[in-house]
């Protein structure tokens, strides 16, 4: 056990959050049954709405093929039996009179069949008026309220298995919901007991165990970095033990950003440690940093750098962490290259040039390079082993892009560097140059070396000497100067000539 972090409060998180699962779990148990419950009515719902819809339909299908037709049939019937008995009864009548005026039959029988055809004949009109009222009120009143109750009940199913539908698909995302809840509970609870087994900190192996501020660098924090102490709070992802090993060891190097198109991962690299001279060790790129290294870019913002880290085949008991060492990358590897030094090699007509020694006589003669180490270049093509090449050759020959001339001309004048003491000091010119309306006169007695400079209105007016110092002066720069310079702006570029002019100690010519 290397350290053991506080978990009280921990430890009361992992009580609420319990309490938290268990209600959790018990809406999750809640939603489920009630979802079971919410699909057994919804298709008893819908069951209930079916019936009654088929029931409405045999309901109108009964009446218009059954039971109409049997009243109808009734209604006839009975008209058809009030009108024979009303003429049968008057056949009776007519009778009867006979008789009773030839005496055969009282008074009283008369009254009796007269009263007999009157009932008949009401009986006829009430028939009559019931079939009139069956044809034209009661069925139409009828067949009107069933079709009704059919499109009621056919509303009603479809109103109804909407409602189960729906009331089932609340139901579901309900539980989803609280299942959901139920399961992002216990990812907290399994996370709470994850930390507290973790405040408990053991070392994976046997081995030295030390302080990470021993081993972290001093600089503006120097003061706050102090040993662990029981009490002590510690911030998240700090680095509390390191256990330092002799199994593997990383080099590490800042990789300069104008490398970063030739060095990728797997490259081989030779590696000397200053502590260990005589002994060379291997390794590979295993890692570069995609973003430079923000201290570097912090102490100076023009330099670029990214972390690269270095893993070595073998190892030597004799190497420590934390010991200086030097890595050489290695690009490219040939058993047999043709090489000079680079300050042999100029680009001339946007082509790469060196100069053949020819007695007396330089001869030009275009080459193709491949990798230099700032030292030597390779030559891929144009010499031959054993030709003798300038290495001063004429910088005027050297072909300059436009856009480098109009950034010479905004360089401007470039001063000397300081004379050694036996060199003469040449006098300033009193010469006046060519003005426009409104500007003051330079290069009169009493203007410095800094007066005639960094204006844009007298590039024009330089002299061959002045021209071609400022073009030596940009030849002379890094090749990554030379690009940073080419896309700055004339305002930045006025900025950098004068930063040149503090660096060069006057030395009074122009």
């Amino acid at each position: 056990l290397l350290v053991e972090l506080d978990a009280s409060k921990l430890l009361d998180e992992k009580i609420d959050q319990q309490i938290r699962v268990q209600n959790a779990e018990a809406a999750f148990v809640s939603a489920r049954e009630n979802m079971a419950v919410v699909e057994n009515q919804a298709q008893s719902d819908v069951d209930k709405a079916q019936l009654a819809y088929d029931f409405s339909k045999e309901d109108l299908k009964k009446y218009n093929e059954g039971e109409y037709p049997n009243q109808l049939k009734e209604a006839e019937s009975r008209l058809t039996l009030a009108s024979e008995e009303l003429a049968r009864a008057d056949e009776k009548l007519q009778w009867s009179r006979k008789l009773f005026n030839e005496k055969y039959i009282s008074q009283t029988e008369l009254q009796a069949d007269e009263l007999t055809v009157k009932r008949n004949s009401l009986d006829l009109e009430l028939a009559k008026n019931n079939l009139d009222l069956l044809k034209n009120f009661t069925h139409k009143r009828n067949l009107a309220q069933l079709e009704s109750d059919v499109k009621q009940a056919e509303m009603a199913f479809e109103r109804t298995k909407r409602k189960a539908s729906a009331d089932v698909v609340q139901a579901r995302a309900n539980l989803e919901a609280k299942k959901a809840e139920f399961d992002r509970q216990k990812d907290k609870l399994e996370k709470i007991e994850k930390q507290i087994k973790k405040t408990k900190i053991y070392a994976p192996t046997d081995g030295l165990a030390i302080y990470a501020t021993s081993a972290q660098s001093g600089g503006f924090r120097r003061g706050s970095n102090q040993p662990l102490q029981e009490g002590q709070e510690v911030r998240e992802r700090q680095e509390l033990i390191y256990l330092p090993t002799t199994e593997t060891y990383l080099v590490e190097v800042a990789l300069h950003e104008a490398s970063l198109d030739k060095v990728h991962v797997g490259l081989p690299v030779k590696v000397t440690v200053d502590a260990l001279p005589g002994e060379t060790f291997f390794g590979r790129v295993t890692s570069i940093a995609p973003l430079p290294d923000p201290q570097s870019a912090w102490m100076n913002p023009d330099l670029k750098v990214y972390d690269t880290d270095i893993y070595l085949d073998d190892n030597s008991t004799g190497l420590r962490t934390g010991m200086s060492c030097k890595a050489e990358i290695i690009i490219e590897q040939h058993q047999e290259a043709t090489y000079i030094p680079v300050q042999a090699v100029l680009r001339v007509g946007g082509e790469t040039t060196v100069y053949i020694v020819n007695g007396a006589t330089l001869k030009p003669r275009k080459v193709e390079i491949g990798y230099d180490n700032d030292r030597m270049v390779r030559i891929i093509s144009g010499l031959e082993p054993g030709e003798v090449v300038s290495l001063t050759p004429p910088l005027e020959a050297a072909a300059i892009a436009p856009a480098t001339e109009e950034i010479i001309k905004e360089i401007g004048p470039v001063q000397d560097q300081a004379p050694s003491p036996a060199a003469p000091i040449a006098k300033e010119t009193t010469t006046p140059t060519n003005l426009t309306p409104g500007q003051p006169e330079r290069g009169g007695p009493s203007s410095g070396p800094g007066d005639n400079q960094g204006q844009p209105g007298d590039r024009g007016n330089q002299s061959p000497e002045q021209r071609e110092k400022a073009r030596q002066f940009f030849q002379n720069l890094s090749p990554e100067t030379r690009e940073k310079l080419r896309n700055m702006s004339p305002e930045e570029r006025r900025k950098f000539r004068e930063q040149m002019m503090e660096r060069q100690p006057s030395s009074g010519v122009n």
